[in-house]
């Protein structure tokens, strides 16, 4: 017997992710919980970890990558003096050592992981090749070759450390794995070390603060879930905004290009129209205007107003 319909809904859900569920089993429960036709997550979280994980319904699925591309912050825990095949707590120990470091250590050790550097990914990641994902072929006891990725880590925090495990805060580039990240400070202290615990407390301009939890969204009715969504240019909230005048809007939405003044800086825009509905993205270039993604119609039911 065939399912019941689902909704074209529209928005952006912040979920607080529990630990235990893959990002897309988490996405699976969010769209049944509204309903919703189409839906996806703007980036990977693994069964361990937990906190902010983004879903996008609907048209704001369009505007994802911009928020792929955002900067991450993390709170991290990691166990120094032991080693695992995966880089955390899921993996089989395979090697253990004595932990003889001290807070000043672990200071100077961080702050070496500081700017630009290149990160290899871990076999255990769900990046693809070939078309399989990573884990698979880790899985099958098959080593394939990674290429290094360049990362950036923003700044390293040292919350505490007790008992041989360090909690720490980390802002990073997008790309950035911190159970690799994790292992390298073990291997700098010269005892190894794996990830223990890990949550996403923010992306680009987004906070773990205003998420909601599966609980939650399962208490309420539909309505009030709905309620809950965010607006469809929550994941372009990190560009500038532009506002258009009606004739513009009909020449934007045509996909004609429309002049600018010489003094407008070239770059990606949030488009609105002269009733501030959001348009889409466009981008200024070589003195125009041109549509680079842009919403399949005006969704009044949505609130799009930002500033």
């Amino acid at each position: 017997m065939r399912g019941a319909a689902r909704d074209a809904v529209d928005g952006v859900l912040l979920l607080d992710k529990p630990r235990g569920l893959t990002s897309q089993q988490a996405v699976s429960r969010a769209k049944r919980l509204l309903n919703a036709r189409k839906g996806g997550h703007t980036g990977t979280l693994d069964p361990l970890a937990d906190g902010l994980l983004p879903i996008g319904f609907g048209e704001a699925t369009k505007f994802s990558q911009f928020l792929l591309d955002a900067d991450k912050r993390y709170l991290a825990t990691l166990r120094l003096g032991v080693v695992t095949t995966t880089g955390d707590a899921e993996g089989e120990v395979i090697a253990e050592s004595s932990v003889t470091v001290d807070a000043a250590s672990i200071a100077a050790a961080v702050q070496g992981f500081i700017g630009s550097q290149q990160q290899t990914p871990p076999m255990h990641a769900a990046i693809k090749v070939d078309g399989k994902p990573l884990y698979v072929y880790a899985r099958a006891g098959e080593t394939i070759s990674r290429e290094p990725r360049s990362i950036v880590i923003n700044s390293i925090q040292i919350i505490d450390f007790i008992d041989k495990n360090i909690k720490f805060r980390v802002s990073c580039s997008k790309g950035t794995y911190i159970r690799v990240l994790a292992e390298d400070i073990g291997k700098v202290l010269g005892c190894g070390a794996h990830l223990t615990g890990l949550t996403r407390e923010g992306a680009g301009p987004l906070d773990l603060a205003h998420a909601v939890s599966l609980p939650s969204l399962e208490a309420m009715d539909l309505q009030s879930r709905l309620k809950s969504l965010l607006p469809l240019d929550t994941f372009a909230a990190g560009l500038e905004r532009m506002d258009v005048i009606a004739d513009d809007e009909r020449r934007i939405m045509a996909g004609q290009r429309v002049g600018m003044d010489g003094g407008v800086i070239s770059g990606l825009r949030r488009l609105y129209g002269p009733q501030g509905v959001f348009l889409g993205i466009g981008e200024v270039t070589d003195g125009a205007l041109v549509a680079k993604r842009l919403i399949g119609q005006h969704p009044s039911r949505v609130s799009c107003q930002m500033a």
